[in-house]
């Protein structure tokens, strides 16, 4: 009953907050109209990975509009804006630009019926399952608040917008170009990542470890194929594909500490064609996730051993054992720097109310954000949860014990207007009191 009282409306939310807030969170209701429609639009015209050209260029435009110096094309189709605004610290305020290969099937008004050439040159439906459109309006609206309150800060902003965040491929490309040498090297990196179970008007923060470590793995699986009326004259690749994947389970329940967090995951498999033949070749595809690096080291060489000898144990010859490839796709774990996070959350509480404020434990999600921290000598960073869930369809939830939809959905929706202001709100104050004046 709490939570619905606070959160029925965003006027509701705004009137919790200090007075010495009250002109800003005036100026994001009345900008609104204004984030709404383009908004809308993104989450109209998604695009995938590697391919955001339109999403970049309206991206540019906006900070542009606000007199940013902008460099576009960098890394990919990243986005660079530089404000200065005087001495003082750089703070980096990162979103991400890029969409996913979905078809979106919640009902909206706005909905994505998008299409493009997905990674396998296919036509793929594309949508922003994973609220990237609401981290590129709450970006855009940030700095429109920045550069009104100019006044009121000393410093240099640098506005990231950072492609193929799901194929974990844009901050490594923005960096290895050169972001932190060819534009002001960060004293600190913000930025946000929606919530499909925080109820809109809420954020979520954690200390330290925050976002575990991602690899993708691909194995090819060879056999000696022919009638499945025949199997003792092939070597059946489906049958060993099988074992692989059972055995693949015991790298995390009987190789590594139950202590270290570790997951692997067979997200897809492929082989055959007919009833009765016996395939040459499986195809596999897996994520791995783990914080420790000797876990991840240890998980990596397990797959490869088990997936040779399982080949050997079939009797395949060494020129068929299973191809094992780690792409180059990787992220590594994404950390909250402790003091840091520590100072906003209490600026957050402030903000909000303590009771809008939820203390996270780490999540086995990736996120390349983390790499921007990780440049030595290692940069103090955070990024916190928005929640995104209608406040109705929350105590629903709740009520009737029905899961939500998760990121990555094809129902994922998010409340736009509570989870914008809430955006906006709390990193432009983030901002603000890292670039405050002496």
């Amino acid at each position: 009953m709490i939570i619905k009282t606070l959160l029925l409306s965003t006027s509701l939310l705004f009137c919790a907050s200090s007075f010495a807030i009250e002109p800003l969170s005036k100026q994001i209701d009345n900008d609104y109209p204004y984030l709404d429609s383009l908004y809308k639009h993104l989450h109209q015209h998604p695009e995938i990975s590697f391919e955001e050209a339109l999403t970049a260029k309206r991206i540019a435009t906006e900070l542009k509009g606000l007199g940013f110096d902008v460099t576009t094309n960098f890394g990919g189709h990243g986005v660079v804006g530089v404000y200065k605004n005087g001495a003082g610290p750089t703070v980096m305020i990162r979103t991400d630009l890029d969409a996913l290969p979905i078809k979106e099937q919640t009902g909206l008004s706005y909905a994505s019926s998008k299409t493009m050439k997905g990674r396998d040159g296919k036509q793929t439906y594309t949508m922003h399952a994973c609220g990237h459109d609401i981290h590129m309006t709450v970006f855009t609206g940030t700095a429109r608040r920045l550069i009104e309150a100019k006044n009121n800060w000393s410093g240099t902003l640098l506005m990231i917008g950072q492609p193929a965040e799901e194929r974990s491929g844009g901050a490594k490309a923005m960096l290895a170009e050169g972001l932190f040498e060819k534009f002001p090297r960060p004293d600190y990196n913000l930025a946000i990542h929606v919530s499909a179970d925080i109820p809109a008007g809420k954020i979520g923060t954690v200390k330290g470890f925050a976002m575990a470590n991602v690899d993708s793995v691909d194995i090819l699986v060879k056999g000696q194929g022919g009638h499945g009326a025949y199997p003792h004259n092939t070597k059946d690749p489906i049958v060993l594909a099988s074992q692989i994947v059972q055995s693949l389970q015991t790298i995390v329940s009987r190789e590594t500490s139950p202590l270290e967090p570790a997951v692997v995951t067979v997200g897809s498999i492929h082989g055959g064609s007919q009833h009765n033949i016996i395939s040459n070749q499986v195809k596999m595809q897996l994520t791995l996730r783990s914080y420790s690096d000797a876990v991840r080291k240890n998980t990596l060489e397990s797959i490869r051993r088990m997936t040779k000898h399982l080949g050997l144990a079939a009797g395949l010859p060494e020129a068929q054992l299973p191809e094992v490839t780690v792409l180059d796709e990787s992220t590594p774990a994404a950390y909250n720097d402790p003091k840091l996070t520590s100072k906003l959350t209490n600026l957050f509480e402030k903000l909000l109310g303590s009771e809008n404020i939820i203390n996270l434990k780490p999540e086995m999600v990736g996120e390349d954000f983390g790499r921007y921290g990780q440049v030595a000598p290692k940069i103090p960073s955070l990024m916190y949860r928005l929640g995104t869930v209608n406040q109705e369809r929350y105590l629903q939830s709740i009520d009737s014990a029905t899961r939500l939809p998760t990121l990555h959905s094809a129902n994922f929706a998010p409340d736009p207007e509570p989870t914008i202001k809430t955006g906006v709100l709390t990193m432009s104050e983030a901002a603000l009191l890292l670039l405050k004046k002496n």
